[in-house]
């Protein structure tokens, strides 16, 4: 290897993305409540950029002398490109730049604006759910009013901060973890004594280490059959989720019939008992495409504008720079921020076509799964749309992003048209989601005395003309949560 110091050319190609660039794919990718709130940070951010609900460039009938101002020179206005927008690519990094101190006579935000966010705060406030007490907090509700001694008391607040309701109120780790490495028998004793007064707080079943101990928990002598059920329980919960009914009943004596009523039973307890107390995360959907049914009979995509529709630049600050009056300060300052003001707004209209021009593909492509229902849905690939459309496949992908749209079938993210499939004898494509639904209906009318295996399930499909390998009807009724042939069958019908 030589090493030398020296100038040398090299000519190679680099490919960069303007900031431009950048901001598009940004907000393309974005949903529609992300998108509102860019919008409403823009606002907050840029004093030249404006929410109206008319178009400032409009004649207004009531002023005669009111002129559009649209032959001003906004071209002058755009930073050089050639320097790649470098200087407006600085308002990603400097966002919270102060307006210069002689912009007091800018105009202020209107009682309108300022009574339309008063309304989103008071809307946002009312719709939110009252907090109920987390798990911590239920149970130490109840264990305050125990009269247990100070040392129990605390080993049972450990053991309570110890528990997750999101796996179900189990105590996951062991009472030896929660005490001092040189702990002793009397404070193991101590550590069993609280457990059991934490397990007999509410929701039964609580603190349990394993799901045995939990459903014993939540036994009382006064259920029906309870004999039966702790039998169940402590020796024959793997038989059940195995279906092994006759192994249950060669080594209990008991009858099929006996054994499907104490199992009904024990369906009733609950094995996850603090499930309630977690978190439930629900994904708000706002659909912002809708189908309009032209002359026709042709479906139309139609889409939602939002706050993006009355996005204007101030006139106010337009008129300032071409008054020559402005500072150069001010001059800098406010093409800067009537720059980045035109890139949102362009973003967000190239956001609208492209994102529009791509569902109207889809739907066009996947007309039949409109007209006939899911069993006709098509197999679809993203570069299928890019190519319709003329795009690149990652446009595509971030076009359909967590977008939605309604239809007459209900509400469906666009990614639900993209689906794989395979041939039937005929050589016409099929969907997987097609086989799904075909794969459950063979399996729901199927005898449960004797249910199908996977190998009867294909030639069950080949008959319809679908053509599946045995690995894949396995696949797809586990993903489907269908259990096997032995776990499916019905013992109490069996001959």
């Amino acid at each position: 290897m030589k090493l030398s110091f020296g100038q040398h050319l090299q000519q190679k190609q680099v490919q960069t993305l303007a900031p431009r660039m950048i901001q598009s794919m940004e907000i393309l990718q974005m949903p529609l409540t992300e998108l509102q709130e860019r919008i409403e940070q823009e606002l907050s951010e840029n004093p030249v950029l404006e929410m109206r609900d008319d178009d400032p460039l409009a004649p207004k009938e009531d002023d005669p002398e009111a002129a559009p101002t649209r032959d001003l020179d906004q071209k002058e206005l755009v930073v050089d490109e050639a320097h790649n927008n470098a200087d407006d690519f600085e308002r990603l990094i400097n966002l919270d730049r102060d307006i210069p101190e002689h912009f007091d006579d800018r105009p202020r935000t209107s009682v309108n604006r300022v009574q339309e966010q008063g309304d989103r705060v008071h809307d946002l406030m009312a719709n939110v759910v009252d907090r109920q007490d987390s798990l911590q907090e239920y149970l130490l509700h109840q264990l305050g009013e125990l009269e247990i001694d100070d040392a129990t008391q605390r080993m049972c607040e450990r053991i309570i901060s110890s528990l997750n309701a999101d796996n179900g109120g189990y105590l996951q780790s062991g009472l030896a973890d929660l005490l001092p490495a040189n702990a002793d028998a009397s404070q193991m004793e101590l550590a069993h004594k609280a457990l059991k007064i934490v397990q007999d707080l509410d929701p039964p079943g609580v603190a349990a280490r394993d799901l045995k101990e939990c459903l014993m928990l939540q036994l009382t002598p006064e259920m029906p059959l309870y004999e039966e059920l702790k039998v169940l329980i402590l020796h024959h919960l793997e038989d059940l989720r195995d279906n092994r009914l006759p192994h249950i009943s060669k080594t209990t004596g008991w009858s099929i019939e006996q054994i499907n009523d104490a199992w009904e039973q024990l369906k009733k307890l609950n094995p996850k008992p603090a499930a309630s107390f977690a978190e439930k995360l629900v994904p708000n959907v706002t659909p912002e495409l809708w189908l309009e049914i032209d002359e026709q009979g042709n479906p139309i995509v139609k889409m939602d504008e939002g706050p993006a529709r009355n996005l204007y630049i101030s006139q106010y600050y337009l008129k300032r720079i071409a008054s020559g009056k402005a500072t150069p300060e001010e001059m800098e300052f406010i093409r800067r921020k009537i720059n980045a003001a035109q890139w949102l707004i362009e973003s967000i209209q190239q956001r609208r076509s492209t994102l529009t021009r791509v569902a109207q593909a889809i739907i066009d492509h996947q007309r039949a799964f409109l007209d006939n229902g899911p069993e006709a849905i098509e197999p679809l690939k993203m570069q299928q749309i890019a190519k319709r459309v003329g795009v690149h496949v990652t446009t595509v992908s971030r076009a359909v992003d967590d977008k939605w749209i309604e239809t007459p079938r209900g509400i469906y993210s666009l990614r639900k048209f993209f689906v794989g499939g395979t041939q039937n004898d005929s050589g016409e494509d099929i969907a997987w989601d097609a086989i799904r639904i075909k794969l459950q209906e063979v399996v729901d009318k199927e005898d449960k005395s004797q249910p199908l295996s996977d190998d009867e399930i294909v030639k069950r499909l080949k008959s319809m003309g679908l053509n599946v390998a045995r690995r894949t009807v396995t696949k797809y009724r586990i993903k489907m949560g269908i259990p096997s042939s032995r776990q499916r069958r019905d013992w109490s019908k069996h001959k």
